[in-house]
């Protein structure tokens, strides 16, 4: 079944299926997951036996699976991929992510359901309407969105249509997505086709329209992690109905543990809008609880720190512009420095240091250095808050720790306890099941019906006979009933209807429910229906604008077609066919360095002695020979890196020269 108006979906990433599976097991009610190509992770691929593996599990419990077929393919590329559609399909996989609009012009496309990627930017209303009048039953949004924003899409769209899916959680791209050409134009890398160097993370020099410098080796294009762990129910107000988390290269322990943190406040929200008669009451889009053996807490993963980016309008610091690693959680501070160890105070004395945490700091020049403890112990008998750790490396022969001093503040980017901890069984996936135990003429019957309505019973030929002590025995039959063990069932009620209290050994109520279970688990996967492709509305609707720009991403034939026959009359080619050799936008971002910086005119606005003497003209990005141009465009208040390809990428791509139009997509157009 799709998605309904009244489910709220958790989509978890998942580098492979081991990962994908603990997703499923900490509350994930679909997954993302890259098939053996095409996919906008390149490293991330995964065997088709392993997607299926995947699918199974994730059926289980009426959880989907999402395959990323979201880059931009070449003419030669397209029939792999539509065969790799069909392999995944075959595997049963539940949706495909889609950034091409050329598989929409594909004939021999398997049935599955399309959704469209973030890579094909939608931010309006417009585009989002014609995304699900084309037959995408989910719209990825982009992430630069407001509440009202989002909530004007959601308006112009038909909920027993499509629904719209939002990122809570994870790295940000800074560039609007599907919008940046860095990596392309520098290395021939395209993030278009999933294969970013991300240059976005760099250091670099901005300097003036003069030449004078405004920053200094700052990671001006680096932003802090998305974190909307506080906007749940206020995106849900505005129309967001699937909660996405970023993070297909991570591993197990992030996706157990920021897959767990969300599915707690959805759950809370669901629960809470039950009790609240002002609201439609919302649901799980899968089955079954999850519980956890441990707290889950995002700080304890790999992050940036957190923003929530534009969700409440533009906010100040959003910007990671110091290091794009992961600064940790401060704990404390130097008191002593030794020959080959670091004493510390920490600021609670209930934190334990262990052997392996990782430490960090800034030092003099607010770069951040790492300090991996080899052994850590306490450097007091009656001050617990005191500890002596020695790292890896030698303290005096490491270079980069000459900075360290007393006093230092000292934050701890990796907790072993808590990696091992998330190393073992974390968590339960229970369905809930009603059961009833009665006798029949010649036995016992056991009949499940689980929280989906599908029920199953076993039977079992048993000669009757009387217990000795009916209270207690009642008493030890609801005990033995309720022993689910390690199936995917948690008992919601038992009724025992018995014409008497009779005696029941445990090993026919054990066999009984084996039984009885598997038959459940049968009739739930011959019950299980795969969502279907939505028809697109005929005849085409038009596209919102008649004339595409390299923006457009087209990069073969069939996406041609496709935007023609929705009424484009001027089709560009994709930035990665090198039609466009000159400077050009080769980033479109919502960020603004100037507003970063405090250089923006509208802040400068009522400002006595600054009020029209700042203004938005061109800043330049210098990180060693690189350099790019920032160009703002205050109206839509957005900015442009401009740049222009490099002579080596046209001349690696003229050796190796791919198969694209005979002509400029305008003129053929017409035809």
């Amino acid at each position: 079944m799709s998605l309904l108006s009244h489910q709220l979906e958790l989509l978890a990433p998942a580098r492979d299926a081991d990962i994908g599976i603990a997703a499923i097991h900490h509350g994930a009610d679909a997954v993302y997951i890259g098939g053996p190509g095409f996919g906008a992770r390149a490293s991330a691929g995964n065997a088709i036996g392993d997607i299926e593996r995947l699918c199974r599990e994730a059926h289980r419990f009426n959880s989907k699976i999402f395959i990323t077929l979201n880059t931009i393919l070449r003419d030669d590329e397209l029939e792999p991929a539509r065969q790799m559609a069909w392999d995944v399909y075959h595997a049963g996989a539940d949706v495909l992510i889609v950034q091409d609009m050329g598989l929409l012009a594909l004939d021999g496309m398997p049935p599955i359901q399309l959704h469209a990627s973030t890579q094909t930017d939608i931010r309006t209303p417009e585009k989002a309407r014609f995304m699900q009048d084309a037959g995408f039953s989910q719209i990825v949004l982009a992430r630069e969105l407001t509440l009202q924003q989002i909530r004007a899409i959601h308006q112009v769209l038909d909920p027993q249509r499509s629904q719209l899916e939002f990122f809570v959680h994870g790295a940000l791209c800074v560039a609007y997505s599907g919008q940046c050409y860095i990596s392309h134009a520098h290395t021939g890398r395209s993030a278009n086709r999933g294969d970013c160097s991300q240059a976005c993370r760099l250091p670099y020099q901005v300097v003036d329209s003069k030449g004078g410098f405004v920053a200094h080796d700052k990671h001006v294009l680096s932003m802090k992690d998305n974190n909307q762990s506080a906007n749940i129910a206020a995106l849900v107000d505005a129309g967001v109905r699937s909660f996405k988390i970023e993070g297909r290269y991570k591993d197990m322990a992030y996706v157990k543990n920021i897959t767990a943190h969300y599915r707690k406040l959805i759950d809370e929200l669901i629960e809470a809008r039950e009790m609240d008669p002002a609201h439609t009451p919302l649901a799980r889009a899968s089955s079954g609880r999850t519980t956890f053996s441990f707290t889950p807490d995002p700080n304890q993963n790999f992050n940036r720190e957190f923003t929530d980016y534009f969700v409440n309008g533009r906010q100040d610091d959003i910007g990671a512009f110091d290091t794009p690693k992961n600064p940790g959680q401060a704990i404390g501070w130097v008191t002593q420095i030794g020959p080959n160890w670091v004493e510390l105070e920490t600021t609670d004395a209930a934190t334990i240091l262990h052997n392996g945490d990782g430490l960090c700091y800034y030092d003099l020049h607010k770069e951040l250095v790492g300090m991996a403890i080899d052994r850590a112990e306490p450097a007091s008998a009656t001050k617990l808050n005191r500890w002596r750790v020695f790292p890896k490396d030698d303290v005096a022969g490491l270079r980069d720790l000459h900075n360290l001093r007393i006093g230092t503040e000292i934050n701890r980017n990796r907790d072993m306890d808590w990696v091992r901890m998330l190393d073992r069984k974390s968590s339960e996936r229970r369905i809930g099941v009603w059961v009833q135990f009665s006798d029949t003429a010649d036995g016992f019957r056991l009949q499940l019906t689980d929280e989906d309505g599908h029920s199953a019973e076993a039977r079992a030929r048993h000669a009757h006979e009387p217990a000795r002590d009916a209270a207690k025995g009642l008493a030890s039959l609801r005990e033995h009933l309720g022993r689910f063990g390690a199936t995917d069932f948690a008992p919601l009620d038992i009724a025992i209807a018995l014409s008497q209290p009779w005696f029941v050994p445990a090993s026919l109520l054990n066999q009984l429910r084996r039984d009885a279970c598997e038959a459940l688990e049968a009739a739930r996967l011959a019950a299980y229906e795969r969502p279907l492709r939505a028809a697109p509305v005929e005849p085409p609707a038009p596209y919102p604008e008649d004339t595409l720009t390299y923006l457009a991403n087209v990069f073969n034939d069939k996406a041609r077609q496709f935007y023609a026959r929705h009424g484009v009359q001027v089709i560009a080619a994709a930035y990665e066919s090198h039609e466009e050799e000159g400077e050009v936008s080769l980033m479109i971002t919502k960020h603004c360095v100037r507003f970063s910086l405090s250089l923006c005119p509208k802040q400068a606005k009522g400002v006595t002695g600054v009020q029209g003497t700042v203004r938005a003209e061109p800043l330049a990005l210098i990180n060693g020979k690189e350099k790019l141009t920032l160009r703002f465009d205050c109206k839509p208040c957005e900015m442009h890196v401009v740049g222009k390809i490099k002579r080596a990428v046209l001349n690696e791509a003229k050796a190796q020269p791919m198969t694209f139009y005979k002509a400029r997509p305008g003129a053929q157009a017409a035809h």
